[in-house]
């Protein structure tokens, strides 16, 4: 019987186990914002109600499928309910198009089929080749505007609401409510984690949200929890997707939206985690990719199943990289951490004030802003379409909109400046179904 070592392979890629346990302790802190925001985000969609299960189904969804990741793909990559994905499911399919939420969970199951079937056929990665990485950088800025957007709503800095059709407006800029409580605390919380990540401290969002939240217990801006710990309970969620109304509404195109949103959240993140870690290929392949894909897939479809939005590898994981983890076992800590805690903190996680949350949406949407860097602004047939999806995302409240403005602008700017040879095959037939998505939500056919 192999040892964990072995296993691992420790040797090959030059660590031990003290540094893969550490690596897999910070990649946990740096992630463990997560079982608060995730269920603050989605309550909203699901009824309030539903937050103390929504602790308990992020805690396991992670810690699966983080196991799931160390043990079959071993790579110290870590998964959990994706931001940007989370605020899809809930402000625009839920809140926004008006499905029901266990409509829409239907939608992250069939998603997550659809991806368990292209990662073993390999079409997703064909799939992932053809599109421009101008857009994929796009994506996941425009993601963290949307990001951002959400955490100034939530503290009433910025107030929007979303109409019938699901279009964002703004009601305005209410400097007011930095004169208040809530408001300063909000403003400590944003300098706090801006500091705490400029000073490389490991956790800085974590810390951040719960320093916040206990001025903000102290200060009487909000009740402190009843209680610090609770046995979960995941009965509001667990196995409520409504299978037969996704049926009945013909929701295609949310499912559609879901696949290509996480599409491209897995493809930019797993390649920069690669390129972190130092497992690309010369020729800039991520080996062993349809294990880490069909992890990703599993754990979305687990996730559907428990009652969490899609499933996705982490960014963060970065942090356990840059710490030393390179194997399975970095992950392998960082899931059996989120079943050991996160199972049991739900009436801490629902007395976390909103304020204290909020910076850390502001902070991932700057993480995620600066993919923009990427895109080539000297090439106009590049960038132009890149501002498109920007721009797109938060003011329509869509990611699924601003992905397809994306493609269907470098398809056709491409094409009609003279460079059509630059543009896959794969995005004329992209472009012409999002032409397809919009006109069907415009009432066309």
């Amino acid at each position: 019987m192999k040892t964990f070592e072995e296993y691992f392979e420790f040797e090959k890629y030059r660590t031990d186990m003290r540094t893969e346990i550490l690596a897999g302790i910070t990649t946990f802190m740096t992630m463990a914002y997560i079982l608060f925001v995730n269920p603050a985000i989605l309550s909203d969609a699901m009824g309030k109600e539903a937050f103390n299960s929504l602790v308990a189904v992020t805690a396991l969804a992670a810690g699966i499928s983080t196991i799931i990741m160390g043990i079959y793909a071993k790579k110290p990559f870590a998964l959990a309910p994706g931001m940007g994905l989370n605020a899809y499911f809930a402000y625009s399919v839920v809140l926004g198009m008006g499905y029901d939420w266990r409509v829409a969970l239907a939608a992250v199951f069939v998603e997550g089929i659809i991806f368990i079937i292209l990662s073993i056929t390999k079409v997703r990665s064909a799939i992932i080749h053809a599109i421009p990485l101008s857009q994929k950088y796009a994506v996941g800025a425009g993601i963290g505007l949307f990001l951002t957007l959400i955490g100034l709503n939530d503290v009433g800095l910025l107030t929007a609401v979303v109409g019938e059709n699901g279009v964002l407006k703004f009601t305005g800029f209410n400097a007011s409510a930095l004169g208040t409580k809530a408001g300063l605390l909000f403003l400590f919380g944003l300098f706090l984690a801006a500091i705490l990540i400029s000073l490389r401290v490991k956790g800085a969002l974590l810390i951040s949200i719960l320093t916040t939240s206990i001025l903000g217990w102290i200060s009487g801006a909000a009740p402190w929890p009843e209680h610090f710990f609770s046995t979960p309970d995941i009965s509001y969620t667990f196995l409520k997707l409504d299978l037969q109304g996704l049926l009945n509404v013909g929701a295609i195109g949310v499912v559609f939206a879901f696949f290509m949103v996480d599409f491209f959240d897995t493809l930019g993140t797993v390649t920069g985690l690669s390129a972190k870690a130092g497992f690309l290929t010369k020729e800039g392949k991520v080996p062993d990719a349809e294990k880490v894909l069909l992890t990703d897939a599993i754990g979305t479809t687990l996730g559907a199943l428990l009652g969490t939005s899609t499933v996705t590898t982490y960014i963060e994981s970065a942090a356990g990289i840059e710490e030393g983890g390179r194997t399975g076992m970095t992950a392998l800590v960082t899931g059996l951490l989120f079943l050991a805690i996160g199972l049991f903190i739900a009436p801490i996680a629902q007395a976390i004030p909103a304020f204290a949350t909020a910076p850390a949406l502001v902070i991932v949407g700057y993480y995620m802003l600066s993919a923009i860097r990427g895109v080539d602004f000297d090439d106009a047939s590049e960038a132009i379409p890149a501002f498109l999806v920007l721009i797109t995302i938060p003011y329509t409240y869509s990611i699924a909109d601003g992905i397809g403005m994306g493609f269907i602008s470098y398809t056709i700017i491409k094409l009609f400046s003279g460079r059509g040879k630059e543009i896959h095959p794969l995005m004329y037939v992209l472009a012409l179904i999002f032409i397809g998505y919009f006109a069907y939500l415009g009432g066309l056919f």
